[in-house]
């Protein structure tokens, strides 16, 4: 098996802590850190993916001071296993979650915390060996994952299916033409192991994709957005004890990360330089020419995704990465809807007991992201139609 050692201790640590009893002494911690601290500054916690960017956008550009915020310097985490510990015991107390690891928290763990925005859509694709040109080529091969909850893995999981493909999590030794085996990977392994072959593929945020593009040893065979239209990938998550009892300041710090939305849009590529570990603050350890290609790919590049048909549904008009805040509930209802259909390693017991339009209403408080959508000039502002509902494409 070629998973990396770390990333199965890891994965092992986040499924004893997703759990109610392995929860319990962090969130006790938390308790206790609150009671001592109830005016705690903004606290930031993020992996460096561009799925971070609003956090450190709206540090970086002063807009939780702007807002009468205090806010310290964002703590950079290697791991999801290290952020979710992290906020469970008040180290930090905005995060930015993988969208299904939410459900899993409140759920599996029962962790007092919910879904405040979204923090971008798309931003994840498919990577895969030079040699292999369709999804039918991973039969026979084994493809990584950043995590169990993950859109990645839901994707992923569709895709094979409607490829004649078995996804199979457990298996060990040779697999059969028609199955393709998943294992735990963390991200920034992924580029490498795919370079030794030790994988034939992996499916990830970016800018992983792009970075193995650059490479060299890999190509994207298709973008997540392409298959699941403008899905959410991380959201930001928020305790429950600051949205009831801090209002005012969980909405000016929900105003900060929309601002921090807009603005990465309309500088695409004053943002990969404000991320990358050139900028003044090196938030994370890529460079900006791979987060360039992320943020503000090339009318070129486009036009080879279409070719290679890593693009297929061109009439979308995606983008590589987009930012948008609002936490449609049609979309919290079609990935329960999903989850009860993926294979993840571990217990997953609970997911079949989830109404999914019951989490919608309960996992995500959208009051807040409303208000901060309204003060900006609504919906449009972000090129998406006035309202708050939305149909969800999801074309294999």
């Amino acid at each position: 098996m070629c998973e990396h050692p770390i990333s199965r201790r890891d994965w092992l640590k986040l499924a004893a802590m997703l759990t109610v009893t392995g929860a319990a002494p962090l969130l006790s911690a938390f308790d206790a850190r609150a009671n001592a601290e109830p005016d705690a500054p903004v606290r930031i916690g993020y992996l460096p993916i561009t799925d971070a960017a609003p956090l450190l956008v709206a540090h970086n550009k002063g807009y939780f001071a702007a807002a009468g915020l205090q806010a310290d310097k964002p703590v950079l985490l290697r791991s999801w296993a290290q952020l979710v510990e992290a906020f469970l015991s008040g180290q930090v107390n905005v995060v930015h979650l993988l969208s299904p690891m939410t459900v899993w928290a409140r759920y599996g763990a029962k962790a007092p915390a919910k879904i405040v925005a979204w923090n971008h859509v798309n931003g994840s694709a498919l990577t895969v060996a030079p040699d292999i040109s369709t999804v039918n080529d991973l039969g026979g091969k084994t493809v990584a994952v950043p995590f169990w909850y993950s859109i990645h893995n839901i994707v992923l999981q569709d895709l094979l299916r409607a490829n004649g493909l078995t996804p199979v999590l457990t298996k060990s030794g040779p697999l059969e033409r028609n199955e393709v085996r998943l294992v735990v990977m963390a991200p920034s392994d992924m580029p490498p192991a795919l370079a030794a072959k030790q994988i034939g593929g992996f499916i990830v945020a970016e800018p992983f994709n792009a970075a193995a593009e650059k490479m060299q040893v890999g190509k994207v065979l298709r973008f997540t957005g392409d298959v699941w239209r403008n899905h959410a990938c991380c959201v930001v998550f928020m305790h429950e004890r600051d949205i009831t009892g801090r209002p005012q300041w969980t909405q000016k710090v929900v105003d900060a990360i929309v601002q921090a939305q807009l603005w990465t849009r309309a500088h695409p590529q004053e943002a990969a330089q404000l991320l990358s570990r050139s900028g003044a603050d090196h938030y994370t350890p890529h460079t900006a020419e791979v987060l360039t290609d992320v943020l503000a790919p090339s009318a070129a590049g486009e036009g080879r995704y279409l070719g290679d048909r890593a693009i297929v549904h061109a009439d979308w008009h995606q983008k590589r990465i987009d930012f948008q805040p609002y936490p449609y509930p049609s979309y919290t209802e079609e990935l329960v809807r999903r989850l009860k259909t993926t294979k993840i390693d571990g217990n997953q017991a609970f997911v079949a007991q989830l109404d999914p339009k019951f989490v919608a209403g309960d996992l995500v408080d959208e009051r807040f992201v409303r208000r901060s959508i309204t003060s900006v000039g609504g919906m449009q502002a972000f090129g998406l139609p006035d309202g708050f509902d939305r149909r969800e494409t999801v074309i294999v």
